[in-house]
């Protein structure tokens, strides 16, 4: 995520490394730098030269008072301070006083808006406790309808469509009925996507707002888009004056100018981010974490999160014991893979924690890597999940023409489960750190490797 715009202002900061304090001379080389990365990342050319004016300002205030900072550590704090306020300050939530509340859900075409109708309902019902209903406002597009009922289905939220009506203000405002009489406490509104130049599509994403009167009306947004994502804003918030502003794509190849620059240019905040196709790839937008990830500092606290929202107590305890008596099995690693798989994708999620982002910088990590190791367990009987010593030779040769794995890839996966089991067991017996570490090289170590 925003790795070139990464790089660059990573770059600009290397120029008061060497320095022993800061002077007029290194602030203007480290702020011309920092420009042009925000112009690389398609920040719009004025917005980058306040916001460098500002950092200019701040460092030329301080560079007197904080003698004992090192310089590069002076200006990497301004610049996440005054990015945190551009793209925000603080973080925003939704408004759902309403009985029910009503979201509207408005964009261009292929910005994501029914997936993340598909995200924010799971979000509603999991972190909320909200019973939410999806609500099909597509009836242009011929497989819309059919996308969000597959969504609503896979996160177990209700929908309303009616396939024979051609009024989407007519079919959100059933819908609100609907919603009340079943006690839905949250209606999300998904509409067409349209384009900022169609006044017809325009003039009826108004006539939807004005027909449901919603407490939240969410503007979509494609950050992959860039610059022209802010202009297209600036037209639908003319239009309909959103409330706030979703980010999807964000782990595709984006350079960060939608993300800096939106708030500044519309006066509305980013109130979620999207970074995938699964649908537990949701988060609220918190303008000073994302300001970190830029730096490279990453964001434990957002990696926190999403390990709690996996964190089941008592499978945890079931876990604990199965440990504690060497009973570890591959049922239950399967379970673990799943639960990190659900965190999200494993480089996004590695470069969350402080300094690995650079350290995997050009690292290929494969979001796959766990296939064929499941590949292995699916192929093993009940009983050998359960009871993983009772794999003999005989036994592994038939795994191996279920995965279509070889003997040694099947016993070199079995040699690291068990390591690992061994490993585990000890730490639950509270062994010291020196046992701990001399039982770790016995086993091979760090250089054990694992399966490619």
């Amino acid at each position: 995520m925003f790795e070139s715009l990464s790089d660059r202002l990573e770059g600009a900061f290397k120029n008061l490394k060497g320095d022993g304090k800061i002077t007029e001379i290194n602030i203007a080389q480290s702020v011309k730098e920092i420009r042009r990365a925000l112009v690389a990342a398609d920040v719009n050319y004025k917005i980058a030269k306040e916001f460098t004016d500002k950092i200019k300002d701040e460092a030329m205030g301080t560079r007197n008072v904080l003698k004992s900072v090192k310089p590069g550590e002076l200006m990497v704090k301004i610049v996440m301070d005054e990015m945190t306020e551009l793209m925000g300050g603080d973080a925003v939530g939704i408004d759902l006083s309403g009985k029910p509340s009503v979201i509207l859900i408005a964009g261009l075409q292929g910005s994501g808006k029914t997936t993340f109708s598909g995200k924010l309902s799971k979000w509603l019902k999991e972190k909320k406790k909200k019973k939410p209903l999806l609500v099909a406002c597509d009836v242009y597009r011929p497989a819309a309808i059919d996308q969000l009922t597959v969504l609503s289905e896979q996160v177990g939220v209700d929908i309303f469509k009616d396939v024979d009506s051609k009024n989407p203000v007519e079919i959100a405002q059933n819908a609100i009925v609907y919603a009340t009489e079943n006690k839905h406490d949250v209606v999300i509104v998904d509409t067409a996507g349209r384009l900022a130049v169609d006044e017809e599509m325009m003039n009826e994403i108004e006539s939807i707002k004005n027909g449901i009167e919603p407490n939240e009306t969410l503007f979509v947004v494609d950050s992959m888009t860039g610059q022209d994502a802010v202009n297209t804003a600036v037209a639908f918030n003319e239009k309909i004056d959103f409330n706030g502003v979703v980010l999807t794509k964000l782990d595709g190849d984006t350079r960060g100018g939608a993300a800096l620059s939106v708030k500044y240019t519309v006066g509305k905040p980013i109130k979620f981010i999207s970074t995938g196709e699964k649908m537990e790839q949701l988060d609220m937008f918190y303008p000073d974490r994302m300001a970190q990830r830029i730096l490279g500092m990453g964001d434990i606290i957002s990696f926190v999160e999403r390990a709690q929202d996996q964190f089941d107590e008592e499978e945890a305890k079931r876990l604990e014991k199965k440990i504690k008596k060497n009973k570890f099995d591959f049922n239950d690693f399967l379970k673990q893979v799943d639960q990190i798989r659900k965190m999200g994708d494993l480089k996004s999620l590695m470069g969350m924690i402080p300094g690995m982002g650079k350290a995997l910088k050009n690292v290929d990590i494969d979001n796959n890597a766990f296939n064929k190791v499941e590949a292995i367990i699916f192929s093993m009987t009940p009983h050998e999940r359960n009871n993983p010593e009772v794999l003999n030779m005989s036994r592994k040769k038939r795994i191996a023409k279920g995965c279509g794995h070889s003997i040694h890839e099947i016993n070199m996966f079995i040699k690291q489960f068990d390591q690992m089991r061994k490993m585990m067991h000890m730490m639950s017996k509270g062994k010291n750190m020196q046992n701990f570490m001399a039982n770790m090289q016995k086993m091979g170590g760090p250089g054990m490797g694992g399966m490619k």
